[in-house]
């Protein structure tokens, strides 16, 4: 079974799944960021040979976490697209994916990929750049707020376990401000400098590993 890491963020109760997305219990909301839909169509219609199924794949993985909870709304924190929403294989997968899910509140703010985003035809609910829910504030870039804690994605946070080269995605724990790791797996990231009182929260093939508080 899958591991996870149960947290109090704002006086909240939260879960943050080794499979990159954050559950909310009291809302049965889950959160995701950097979705990246069509990535690789954008990358293989420039010419460039990448092999298909990334965002199939994606789509799999979210039908398990909605699956495997009480799940009423999916919250997406920007650049729900990667470019042009041209139809391509993945607009085709996210619609069945769509059509399999009809109940499933789907709301997402706007990232900097997603300059087409209104005209994409996704079924989703458009939140603008932020939205507050509860304490929080949902957005996508990494911008603190004076009073809501800030939940975002864009920086796509990477984590390196102790005796181990490479690096895993990662929650970004700070003050009044989460980074959540980018849920598509294609996709580069950053190793964040982790400043006093700050955490990361590696996800490792679908398990949550908290490292240590700085």
């Amino acid at each position: 079974m899958p591991t996870e890491v149960v947290t109090d963020i704002a006086g909240e109760q939260v879960r943050l799944l080794g499979a990159r997305a954050l559950y909310w219990p009291a809302r049965e909301a889950l959160l995701i960021a950097d979705l990246h839909l069509g990535k690789a169509d954008l990358f293989r219609r420039a010419g460039i040979g990448l092999p298909s199924g990334g965002t199939g794949d994606d789509l799999s993985r979210l039908s398990t976490l909605v699956a495997d909870r009480p799940v009423r709304t999916v919250w997406i924190l920007g650049d729900v697209l990667h470019g042009p929403a041209h139809r391509a294989a993945w607009y085709r997968q996210w619609q069945a994916w769509r059509e399999q899910h009809p109940r499933l509140e789907i709301g997402a703010v706007a990232g900097n990929h997603d300059r087409v985003l209104p005209k994409a035809d996704l079924g989703i609910t458009l939140l603008g750049e932020r939205v507050q829910e509860g304490p929080f504030l949902l957005r996508h870039d990494p911008q603190p707020h004076p009073s809501l804690h800030v939940l975002c994605g864009h920086l796509h946070p990477l984590a390196r376990l102790p005796g181990m080269q490479r690096r895993w995605p990662a929650f970004w724990l700070r003050e009044r401000l989460t980074v959540l790791p980018a849920y598509s797996r294609f996709t580069a990231g950053i190793a964040p400098v982790v400043g006093a009182g700050e955490q990361l929260v590696a996800c490792v093939e679908d398990d949550a590993i908290a490292l240590p508080a700085r």
